[in-house]
């Protein structure tokens, strides 16, 4: 077993980070000065959504704290994997931004030695999130590394993260694995049938983690079901406006499953932290207010949920205009949604090549528009009248 086992079609990534941690091991100069280049650091990793972006980072921290270069069986990769490592800092947001006071705390923590001799490493998933002031403030610290500190960066492209940041670092380029490297793992790895197997990797068009859940959860593939159909309901206006609720409301529902439950969870442990229910004088100074910030940063993570849904279902739906996009052009072998082949053909026999584009372009102009905190209802209907025209 290596912690290099989940990076499915990275040959290329898993090379350089090897190399990289083989020149840490043969040269004791700090890795910003290291002579051989392999070493340097800070690194960004970007790669299209279920690529492994976050996965290359967190299996290069393994590597760089692991006695036997990254086994994945022993303690130090175990817990570094968990976040439980104490030289190994795994920062994931479930905000809609990462704020400057977030990384002035992280900053403080990594000013600190490595603890256990070899290295402070800090993987930030999701630094595409971070707001400008927080970047910047980021910016400095990766101006003037520690000494044996290593950042690894995640983003979907280069453009995501601040100029001045991905200019001093190192980029690995990671790509969508084939759909059927995808399916191969799910059968072996998680022991799917081979139908399953290449059902779920296909229309998760390459996203492992993705095609694993919908692969195992028989209501995920019925909501995606759902969706799939609304393309073929758009008529009119009507339709389009009872299209865009339907959506909205499947995907505030798959958040609220969510949290539902972690949220309660939440309140009631830092309640019961605060003294709740203890004898005395009550919960501790201070517990409203914490709470309400507690809550807070729910109502904040359930609406990124709702956002992350949205946009995971445009996802889908761009699949069906891109079918018909191939079967305009002529290439029916490749269809992503095979399951919907008949009325794929009809649309595409119904509508215009230049059609087709215009609505592709239409969701994924939607998709920008929700990540930048666009009404989600507003947005989905007026992509959804663009697509019934």
């Amino acid at each position: 077993m290596s912690v290099y086992e989940n990076l499915v079609g990275q040959e290329h990534v898993v090379e350089i980070i090897k190399a990289a941690v083989a020149a840490t091991r043969n040269d004791d100069l700090p890795p910003e000065t290291s002579q051989n280049n392999q070493m340097t650091h800070a690194w960004v990793f970007t790669g299209p959504p279920g690529s492994g972006r976050s996965s290359a980072a967190v299996a290069f921290a393994q590597a760089l704290v692991c006695p036997q270069d990254g086994c994945g069986t022993c303690n130090q990769c175990k817990s570094a994997a968990n976040g439980a490592h104490p030289d190994v800092e795994i920062i994931r947001t479930e905000g809609l931004s990462i704020k400057i006071d977030e990384v002035r705390e992280l900053l403080t923590r990594v000013a600190w030695a490595p603890s256990m001799g070899g290295w402070r490493v800090v993987v930030m998933e999701d630094a595409d999130r971070l707001t400008e002031s927080a970047a910047n403030a980021l910016l400095k610290a990766i101006e003037e590394p520690g000494n044996r500190t290593v950042w690894l960066l995640c983003a979907p492209t280069l453009h995501d993260v601040l100029p001045t940041i991905r200019s001093r670092c190192r980029h690995l380029q990671l790509v969508t694995p084939s759909t059927h490297a995808v399916a191969q793992v799910l059968q072996k790895r998680d022991g799917i049938s081979p139908q399953m197997a290449d059902f779920a990797a296909r229309v998760s068009q390459g996203h492992i983690g993705r095609a694993r859940y919908l692969a195992n959860n028989e209501s995920v593939r019925n909501t995606r079901t759902t969706i799939m159909a609304l393309p073929l309901t758009l008529k009119g206006i009507s339709s389009a406006f009872a299209a865009a609720q339907t959506l909205v409301d499947l995907a505030t529902e798959q958040a609220n499953q969510a949290s539902d439950e972690r949220n309660e969870k939440e309140i009631n442990d830092l309640s019961l932290a605060y003294g709740k229910g203890a004898t005395g004088r009550g919960m501790a100074s201070g517990a409203s207010k914490a709470i309400k910030e507690l809550e807070k940063e729910q109502k904040t993570r359930s609406t990124r949920m709702v956002r992350d849904g949205l946009d995971a279902a445009l996802l889908d739906i761009a699949t069906f205009y891109r079918d018909v996009m191939m079967v305009q052009a002529g290439s029916s072998d490749a269809l992503i949604n095979k399951e919907l082949e008949n009325e794929i053909n009809a649309y595409a026999a119904n509508n215009k090549p230049a059609t087709t584009i215009n609505k592709i372009n239409a969701i994924m102009a939607a998709r920008t528009n929700l990540g930048h905190n666009a009404a989600p209802l507003l947005t989905i209907e007026a992509l959804m009248c663009v697509l019934a025209r």
